[in-house]
């Protein structure tokens, strides 16, 4: 349990609010001394103030903006579909909450990026990690989606002063399901961590961080992450001799084990992540 900080409570803008992430984050963040805006596209279960629109619309968007901290953005498409659909929900969405941001004058967005904006890159060798510098060589539509926000997070800080962290959020479930998920899994507990690190830590500009636990196969470099404050506390290797008994270790010559976003890059991409 995270102690809660002293001093005022902070209002945050969580989008995204009855996905999964954000459903595991309503019931983590508040103990870090965050009070949570809900948004979603759909009813938020149990959250009736929840506010239920689209983020192109952007008198709500902007009624859900005022007056807060600042923002955890989850909203999205989070499966790969058809370039319209991404377009309108991830990159138009994404740029129409920078705008609402901007002109509500918060400072600060916690941006969901995804390990698939480099998701055709190939997995590290042994020992080897994966810098957050690495180049963008997305897998999907989905992936283009996080390329963009990355982007546009940099451009909103080099021309407004908007800071942003953006998390490439690996596989954030109570537990991993994979053999590949060993080494990308986040915790929700993880996250939360992650996520208060980056709302909190001073002068972030645009950073780009990978968002997964401490993990001991872990193919990611967590420096930029830890620089925020962020200590992961969890390990997905107590699940290892479980999954690898159920489906044998990662085979470096099958496509969708040798690259960073696995069978993304196959038709149609809708496996987790």
């Amino acid at each position: 349990m995270a102690e809660v900080p002293a001093g005022p409570r902070r209002t945050i803008l969580l989008t995204g609010a009855a996905g999964g992430v954000g459903t595991l984050m309503r019931g983590l963040l508040p103990a870090y001394g965050y009070d949570l805006r809900l948004m979603d596209l759909v009813a938020v279960e149990g959250e009736p103030d929840a506010v239920v629109a689209d983020l192109n619309d952007a008198a709500a968007l902007r009624a859900a903006m005022r007056g807060v901290d600042a923002v955890v953005h989850l909203a999205g498409i989070s499966l790969e579909a058809s370039f319209e659909q991404i377009l309108h929900a991830n990159i138009a969405g994404t740029h129409a909450l920078y705008e609402a941001a901007r002109a509500e004058g918060v400072r600060r967005v916690v941006f969901a990026s995804s390990n698939h904006a480099v998701g055709a890159t190939p997995v590290p060798s042994a020992g080897a990690l994966l810098a957050a510098s690495a180049p963008h060589r997305p897998d999907t539509y989905y992936g283009l989606s996080k390329c963009f926000g990355e982007d546009l997070a940099q451009l909103y800080w080099d021309k407004h002063g908007i800071e942003t962290v953006s998390v490439r959020i690996g596989s954030c479930f109570p537990e991993p399901t994979t053999v590949r998920m060993l080494s990308i899994w986040l915790s929700p507990e993880d996250c939360a961590r992650l996520f208060d690190a980056a709302l909190t830590a001073p002068g972030v500009g645009h950073t780009v961080v990978y968002g997964s636990s401490a993990n001991t196969r872990l193919w990611w470099d967590l420096a930029p992450a830890r620089a925020l404050g962020y200590e992961p506390r969890d390990d997905s290797e107590r699940f290892a001799e479980k999954l690898l008994a159920e489906h044998g270790p990662l085979d470096p010559a099958n496509p969708d084990h040798a690259l960073m976003g696995g069978p993304w890059l196959g038709s149609p991409p809708l496996w987790p992540h």
